[in-house]
């Protein structure tokens, strides 16, 4: 920036237009928000710990047991592989299927897996998990099918 140190008339009292851009301000902004940002990024950026187990490789000679299937249709039945239920018989068919595989034994060992149709309504799938999870299944699983 120059200063303008003589001439060009009109005098001693004179108000001339000074035409400069005057970027002190502008520069005290972007500090001031480059100071925010620094101070701010680095609380927008947190982490969770997840304490996920080993992975390890099954035994020689065993096979991990099979999960069984609860499907739920649009209209809101339920099947169990391919056997109708409902809701309130959910935990008995469901003990009656693992005994019938051979897996009768704690449910913390027991694989559940749901899947459902895209227009099931959300209160009879969430009635489905409730279920489960009053009858003592922790470990359900969700089956997601990819769209071509």
């Amino acid at each position: 920036m120059a200063a303008k140190l003589a001439g060009g008339g009109g005098g001693r009292y004179s108000l001339n237009q000074n035409s400069e851009i005057n970027v002190t301000p502008f520069v005290d902004i972007l500090l001031v928000l480059l100071i925010i940002f620094m101070v701010a990024v680095p609380m927008a950026v947190t982490s969770i710990k997840i304490d996920l187990p080993p992975a390890s490789p099954p035994p020689p000679g065993q096979k991990p047991k099979d999960p069984v299937f609860i499907s739920i249709q649009k209209s809101g039945a339920l099947f169990i592989a391919d056997k109708q239920t409902s809701l309130d018989n959910l935990q008995f068919d469901l003990d009656a299927k693992f005994a019938s595989q051979g897996e009768a034994g704690p449910k913390d060992d027991q694989r559940v897996m749901i899947r459902a149709d895209a227009d099931v309504l959300y209160a009879d799938f969430m009635g489905v998990l409730n279920q489960l999870q009053t009858a003592g299944w922790y470990k359900v699983g969700l089956i997601n099918e990819d769209i071509h």
